[in-house]
Parts: C-alpha cells; sequence; structure tokens
C-alpha cells in the first residue's frame, strides 16, 4: 500500500460529492468526516465509503442536501427525521442541537430517524465531549446494513448497530466506539481489497461455517457477521434496534421496515452535562482519579501501557497526519471508477496507485 496525504483527499473527494449534486458544504462537511475517519485508523468508514456513498446518490438511496427536520420537540427530548440525506450533515445538525438543548435543560435525548450511514458514530461523542458533555449513542441500520447473525443462527437478522460513549477526560476525551458484531462489515471489505485474510471467529459461510476468508463472506451465496462476545453482543443489539430504531420510530430491521430497501441508520443518543447533578468539579476530578487509577495497573508484557478508549485513535491520527493516510490498490480504483463516472479529474498521486 501506498500512503498519500489527507489534504490530497480533502481537496479531491468534495469534489466528487459536488459533482453528485451536494451543495460545497454539504460535500466538504461529508469529505471531512471520511478523511478524518481513516485519519484515526477506522478505514471501514473512511476513504472507502466514497464510492458506496456515490452509488446510492446515483441509485435515489442517498438524496443530497437534506437536513435534519424536528418531529417532535418537547424541550430535552427532540426527534429528528433526515430525510435519508447525508448522515455527516444529519448527525453534525443533530448533535449541535443536542448541544443547546443540554446547555438549557442539563440532559437531552436525540432521536434520529431516516438518515443516511452515519459513518464513524465516536465522531459524534466526540462533538459532544469535545463541548463537556457526556453522552452515549445507540445506533441501528436497516436495509443493505443487514449482516448479523442472531447468536446461535446463521442468517442475517441484525445490522452491526454501534454503541458509541464519550466524556471530557484530563487528557482528551475518552471515547468508546464498538460494534455489537464481531467486526464492522467495512472491515471485511478492507480486508478483501487487501487480499488478507481476516481474524478468526469474525464471520460465518453461507453454510454457517466459521471461515477468514471475506471473499466467503459476500458470496453468492453470502454469509454472515457473528456477534461480538456471543449472547452478549447479540443482547445489545436487539437493544440498539429497539433504542435507535424502534424508539425513534425509524423502525427495526425487520423486512416489513419501508425501509428496508435501502441502507438506513436510526440513532438515539443521551446527553449531560456534568453540572447538572451539581457536581462539575467532582466529575473532573473523580474521571482524573479512574483514569490514574486504570493506568496503574501492571501491563501484561514488559514495556506495555494501558490505553484508554479513544487514545488508539489519537495516535494513528498523528502518526497519519505525519506520513499519509494507506490506500491499497483495489480501493483506489474504485475511487477512481466514481470520479471516472462523474467526470472528475482525480490526482495523479492516486491514479499512480489504482
Amino acid at each position: 500500500m501506498k500512503k498519500l496525504p489527507a489534504e490530497l483527499f480533502r481537496d479531491f473527494v468534495p469534489e466528487l460529492f459536488v459533482a453528485a449534486g451536494s451543495e460545497k458544504r454539504e460535500a466538504m462537511i461529508v469529505a471531512d468526516h471520511l478523511v478524518e475517519a481513516s485519519l484515526v485508523g477506522h478505514d471501514s468508514h473512511g476513504l472507502l465509503r466514497v464510492p458506496k456513498y456515490l452509488n446510492w446518490v446515483r441509485e435515489g438511496h442517498l438524496l443530497p442536501n437534506q437536513h435534519a427536520l424536528p418531529f417532535v420537540d418537547s424541550g430535552a427530548l427532540v426527534g429528528l427525521d433526515g430525510g435519508f440525506g447525508f448522515g455527516q450533515v444529519i448527525g453534525l445538525e443533530a448533535m449541535d442541537l443536542a448541544i443547546e438543548r443540554v446547555r438549557r435543560h442539563g440532559f437531552a435525548a436525540v432521536g434520529i430517524r431516516n438518515s443516511g450511514h452515519l459513518g464513524r458514530i465516536g465522531a459524534w461523542a466526540e462533538q459532544l465531549a469535545n463541548a463537556g458533555m457526556v453522552s452515549i449513542h445507540f445506533v441501528n441500520t436497516s436495509g443493505f446494513g443487514i449482516l448479523v447473525a442472531p447468536y446461535g443462527g446463521i442468517d442475517r437478522r441484525l445490522s452491526a448497530n454501534p454503541i458509541a460513549a464519550g466524556t471530557p477526560g484530563p487528557n482528551g476525551p475518552i471515547v468508546l466506539d464498538i460494534a455489537t458484531s464481531a467486526t464492522a462489515e467495512g472491515k471485511i471489505q478492507v480486508a478483501r481489497n487487501r487480499g488478507e485474510r481476516l481474524p478468526p471467529n469474525l464471520i460465518l459461510d453461507a453454510n454457517g461455517q466459521p471461515t477468514d476468508d471475506p471473499v466467503a463472506f459476500y458470496g453468492p451465496p453470502a454469509g454472515s457477521i457473528l456477534p461480538f462476545g456471543g449472547h452478549k453482543g447479540s443482547g445489545l443489539s436487539v437493544f440498539c434496534e429497539i433504542l435507535a430504531g424502534s424508539l425513534t420510530g425509524g423502525g427495526s430491521s425487520h423486512p416489513q421496515n419501508s425501509t428496508a430497501g435501502r441502507l438506513v441508520n436510526n440513532m438515539l443518543t443521551l446527553a449531560f452535562d456534568p453540572s447538572a447533578f451539581g457536581q462539575a468539579g467532582s466529575f473532573a476530578s473523580d474521571v482524573g482519579q479512574l483514569e490514574d487509577w486504570i493506568r496503574s495497573s501492571r501491563p501484561v508484557s514488559v514495556g506495555g501501557e494501558i490505553l484508554l478508549p479513544g487514545e488508539v485513535e489519537r495516535r494513528t491520527m498523528a502518526e497519519r497526519q505525519q506520513h499519509g493516510i494507506p490506500m491499497d490498490a483495489a480501493t483506489a480504483r474504485q475511487i477512481l471508477e466514481a470520479a471516472t463516472v462523474l467526470g472528475i479529474q482525480p490526482p495523479g498521486e492516486l491514479v499512480a496507485i489504482g
């Protein structure tokens, strides 16, 4: 793989979305989110997504220039409809509103329904943590995103259904961002594009047999992803369906859902102001003491260290900002093909890879 500077993609990718119908501001928001996801090492939610999003726009599943519109507003509780627009825009607008409501009420519950792919969910937890807030986010996916077998099953019935959480910390935001599946589908695509095998115990082939071959997952016939931690991940995934889908009105992943023909994300965000309980000073102090206590554990290996959620991403971002974003030939070709369809001249560095 070659490494290309992030600024190359920040300049080039917005052109693709503008050519596909997005206003310039929207194109910049989407591109920045995807580039940042690749910078922090979440390649499955980064530049790999560019051709997919453009295909969904072309097929009418993803609609440019939509905004988060309230369908219920009860002060601290707000429901927003994304109109099948870009999740990077819908998510940003929803979190801006959550920040405003938390500052007013000390707490906010914000539900999003009918959004396009919301991207790296940890970004929304980071946005709130940088505003001084604690949050947790539950997401479900309908339609094309149903890829995960329930515990004890073979067939696809659930999505990766991520959960994210964030808080201000003494050394920067502490952010957890996990899928309830054993892996994200994008990571399977990354492995396929790079010609790599997967770690064991992540996916099943179409016959329900464990495999490390990403090609066997895609088929045909298609396989499925396992939930993480057996019944634990499967159970959390079910509640992502209920909290993000059923509760917001976006619906869960069953085929009777009206959005079953397209990839749609729904998200429930719960956000808190630490001072709402009258403990702002003690909250920050206690989180700092917790961090020190966790780090004081003896590492398993000599010279090892204990990392908190979000630290790997910050380190990866620093490394990739300096040395570039890894780009494999298959992903480069997919982006180049999308540029050709839209009549956009790609940068020579990307052409050299693809």
